[in-house]
């Protein structure tokens, strides 16, 4: 991969021993940091260590609005252990500026650091575009220009200038994408990283494009995520929004959509980057799962990612408590799912949709049943390439009606020859109302079945059923 979030490992300038800074260091575990509430990160690795440029939330409980005037920089190490390395740019930064501290992100380009940031400005508009320059990851940072990159006299600019990401190129040509309302724009961006050349320009093929934009590039492809709030397999209510991409192979588009990177998650808004360190590509994104969270007081979360042999990203399932330290990556979202039967009433599809279901009688994230069918039945899971697995859990339906929870269950894996039990399988549980967690053996295989055994009299269903690679 190339472009900032790769390539700035080179620009060792600063290591891990300017991250000293601070604050408060946290375990492996999601939300990353709890001593206060994070949003909109936004990921750079330089050198050793892992940066995550992101607002803080100040919003007290039961205000609905968002309360933000200052960027924090979080570090790591190791993608386990968090340090706040405490508020590095804030409002004052820009003195031209008049409020919110929204999304921002930072390249490194020409020895120095560029902060680019959503602001409210003084005067005619409402957010801009800021940018600060800092020696080092850490700062300081000062404002740049004196005044706004971008604002609403910006020809063509967006609907709402806001939450820009900034890329350079192979051939040091920088890029900038940006906006929100279902307006995304680009611009190329000068060598000295602080003046815009040439015209706004709006990015074609971005389908259902709500804000968040996330650029970088791999193996000579362009990759754009960034925040959809449809509810074409989006999202279940458009208030919130799911992370959706697409590729192209030229910086400025146009783009093909290409799916689903990450679903729902706990907040209604959803922004998120992806960066590589030490050979392990990562997600950040923000949740409110931490304690006293909400809408307005969010936090930074860090998941790994995986993408497939032909380039296409697999859906990150996000994780809560065990952060990045090992708790595996549930791949069922890229299987292709098959079964002995499913009900006319029921949909196969829910069993890998990434729903989460609230109780087993829960249908509103589409349910899985075999009625009538009694006795033995099974669902599948089939990847295009070998996946190491070592855990699974499954989300039983039950539907009071026919349709119970089953008498025993038994997973088994494709040997390349046939289908054989996983070795060393802990219970399969048959509880509802609950996620059941089966524990096995590390297996290597391109089909994993789960064996379904009824209840005398009755069927069987599923609402989710997760397999997760090593």
């Amino acid at each position: 991969m190339s472009s900032r979030r790769w390539l700035a490992a080179s620009c060792a300038l600063v290591t891990a021993a300017a991250a000293v800074a601070v604050a408060t260091a946290a375990q492996a575990a999601n939300p990353i940091i709890t001593s206060i509430y994070t949003a909109d990160p936004a990921p750079l690795v330089v050198g050793n260590t892992f940066y995550i440029y992101a607002g803080r939330d100040e919003a007290p409980t039961g205000t609905s609005n968002f309360v933000m005037r200052e960027w924090h920089v979080l570090s790591s190490t190791d993608a386990n252990t968090w340090v706040d390395n405490g508020a590095k740019a804030n409002i004052a930064t820009f003195p031209w500026a008049g409020a919110d501290a929204w999304a921002g992100e930072v390249e490194p380009r020409n020895g120095k650091y560029y902060w680019y940031t959503s602001v409210n400005g003084n005067g005619a508009g409402w957010m801009n575009i800021g940018v600060a320059v800092g020696d080092t990851p850490l700062g300081p940072f000062t404002d740049a220009k004196g005044g706004p990159l971008i604002s609403d006299s910006t020809a063509n600019s967006s609907g709402l200038n806001i939450d820009p990401t900034v890329f350079v190129d192979d051939d040091g040509q920088a890029y900038m994408y940006w906006g929100g309302y279902w307006s995304p724009r680009a611009v190329k961006l000068a060598a000295n990283m602080i003046d815009t050349v040439g015209s706004v320009v709006t990015p074609q093929g971005l389908t259902n494009y709500w804000e968040a934009p996330w650029m970088f590039k791999r193996n000579g492809l362009y990759y754009m995520m960034y925040a959809a709030n449809d509810t074409s397999g989006c999202v279940t209510n458009s208030n919130y929004a799911c992370q959706r991409y697409a590729t192209a192979t030229n910086p400025l588009g146009p783009w093909t959509h290409r799916g689903i990177v990450l679903g729902q998650v706990s907040s209604t808004t959803n922004h998120a980057g992806i960066v590589d360190f030490n050979g392990q590509s990562y997600i950040v994104y923000h949740t409110a799962d931490a304690p006293g969270g909400g809408n307005f007081r969010r936090s930074v979360a860090v998941d790994k990612l995986y993408f497939n042999a032909d380039g296409t990203i697999q859906r990150v399932i996000p994780t809560t408590g065990g952060g990045t330290g090992g708790s595996g990556t549930n791949v069922a979202p890229n299987a292709t799912a098959s079964t002995s039967f499913v009900s006319s009433w029921e949909s196969l599809a829910a069993i890998n949709n990434g729903g989460t279901p609230a109780n087993s009688q829960d249908r509103s994230s589409l349910a899985y049943g075999n009625w009538p069918e009694q006795g033995t039945q099974w669902i599948e899971y089939q990847w295009p390439t070998a996946q190491s697995l070592n855990k699974s859990s499954v989300y039983w339906f039950d539907d009071n009606q026919g349709i119970d929870v089953p008498a025993s269950c038994q997973l088994q894996y494709w040997n390349g020859s046939s289908y054989v039990n996983v070795p060393g399988q802990s219970a399969c549980g048959v509880a509802g109302n609950t996620e059941n967690v089966i524990t096995f053996s590390q297996v290597n295989t391109t089909r994993l079945r789960l064996n379904i055994t009824s209840r005398s009299g009755l069927s069987t269903g599923v609402l989710e059923w997760k397999a997760f690679q090593t």
